[in-house]
């Protein structure tokens, strides 16, 4: 979408537009698109908003010229340097048409929006797309909740490609003549969020003794090739990343030392709590996130486990007064870290904990105000990082892998880490 870009000064970036793209409905992209899909996607009444590091204007210089300007919200627009190629482009006609736009998808990528037929979603190939039209004419993606069904329908040629396998599935795969596999790491963690805004986990004394109640190594060897260590709330993918020296260890006798502070001696006085997780979503849930769940009752704290189907527990993630801890990985397509951490840890979103922190917050602030790349990447790696490893909002419980298979007739084929899959050069013989 855009060819080249530069810092004008601390508060504009200029990016250069490619020219000859166009929507799937035949309107041409240029300027007036990125001005109205950024400012309208940054207004905090938006839930896209959470995406965006604040409110900025757009300025046209010419048809595919625009300048990101954050002047007037008074942060560095080199918070744009990662996550702009992140943001959705939409047409500036559907901006001002927020229903037309809900009845069709309409985007400028390989491939278009045909219709949704049950669990599946039919694309064509976009003969116009500016980079050529797809070898491959159509694609389907089907939703197929159980992974031993998306191992068993590539086998037996139903399914041309699969994700998010167990890893037993994966060592068959790999094992199978004509199916080619791919192991390779996400720009996702694994996290234990803890509902922040009540009892017991609104005390960050108990948030602690949770988290050195878990031992990490034992449940990373569970997830097998599914995941790989990292102690961090960030994943290594991302933008400032480090190993933090004051992450809660497995320790279960600061486990107790905690609790016994908090108020609960031995776990005395705590009530029955509820770990929320889904099963057949991520790999190794269910064995993993009960293998914790046994960890945290031998230190006296009464966790329930609660197993669900995805959409059933999709439902529950984002209800703050449903719980007391959830499972939820998170992945975001960018290299941009407070693509995570402002979602989760921002007071005005944290989406899934309800975690309200001034401290926080101003540290996030203080993060986002950075003037450059090199100044962000010391207040995460010396402010915002070790100040989440001490409040504890979540346990990064480690980082995640894809583990993908497909048919060795389909070649030329890129995976990103942060889940798509490019097939617009792709071919299937």
């Amino acid at each position: 979408m855009a060819t080249s870009w530069k810092v004008i000064d601390k508060f504009n970036l200029e990016y250069k537009l490619r020219e000859g793209v166009s929507f799937h409905n035949g309107q041409p992209f240029s300027a007036k698109d990125v001005k109205a899909t950024m400012e309208y996607g940054c207004n905090p009444d938006r839930p896209a908003s959470a995406w965006y590091p604040g409110k900025l204007n757009v300025d046209i210089v010419d048809d595919f010229t625009v300048r990101l300007n954050t002047e007037e919200f008074g942060y560095s627009a080199s918070n744009f340097y990662f996550v702009s190629s992140f943001l959705p482009m939409l047409c500036a006609e559907d901006v001002a048409n927020p229903d037309k736009l809900k009845q069709s998808p309409n985007g400028t990528g390989a491939f278009a929006y045909v219709k949704t037929d049950g669990d599946r979603i039919i694309l064509k190939a976009n003969e116009k797309y500016h980079f050529g039209k797809p070898d491959i004419d159509e694609l389907v993606y089907a939703y197929v909740p159980d992974a031993n069904s998306r191992a068993l329908g590539l086998m037996n040629g139903e399914l041309d490609l699969v994700e998010r396998l167990e890893p037993e599935q994966y060592y068959t795969l790999k094992e199978k003549s004509g199916i080619v596999t791919d192991l390779s790491p996400t720009s996702e963690n694994m996290y234990m969020h803890f509902r922040c805004n009540k009892a017991p986990f609104n005390d960050v004394r108990m948030r602690q003794a949770v988290a050195h109640a878990i031992d990490r190594e034992q449940v990373l060897a569970v997830a097998d090739v599914a995941g790989f260590e990292s102690n961090s709330h960030l994943n290594p993918v991302k933008f400032g990343y480090t190993d933090v020296p004051n992450y809660p260890e497995y320790n279960p006798a600061k486990c107790q030392e905690l609790m016994a502070a908090a108020g609960y001696p031995n776990g005395k006085g705590l009530p029955e709590l509820e770990y929320i997780s889904s099963v057949g979503f991520y790999p190794k849930t269910r064995e993993y996130n009960e293998l914790i769940t046994a960890m945290l009752n031998e230190q006296g704290i009464p966790v329930k486990l609660t197993l669900l189907e995805p959409a059933a527990w999709e439902e529950r993630i984002y209800n703050h007064e449903l719980g007391h801890l959830v499972h939820v990985g998170w992945i975001t397509g960018s290299p941009e870290p407070d693509l995570v951490l402002r979602p989760n840890y921002y007071s005005e979103y944290s989406f899934i904990g309800g975690f309200n922190d001034p401290e926080m917050d101003a540290t996030l602030d203080r993060e986002r105000d950075a003037g450059s790349p090199e100044e962000k990447l010391d207040r995460l790696q010396n402010e915002v990082l070790p100040m989440l490893a001490d409040k504890v909002p979540s346990v990064s419980l480690f980082s995640a892998n894809f583990m993908r298979a497909y048919t060795s007739k389909l070649s030329n084929v890129t995976f990103y880490p942060n889940g798509p899959i490019d097939l617009s050069k792709a071919k299937l013989s």
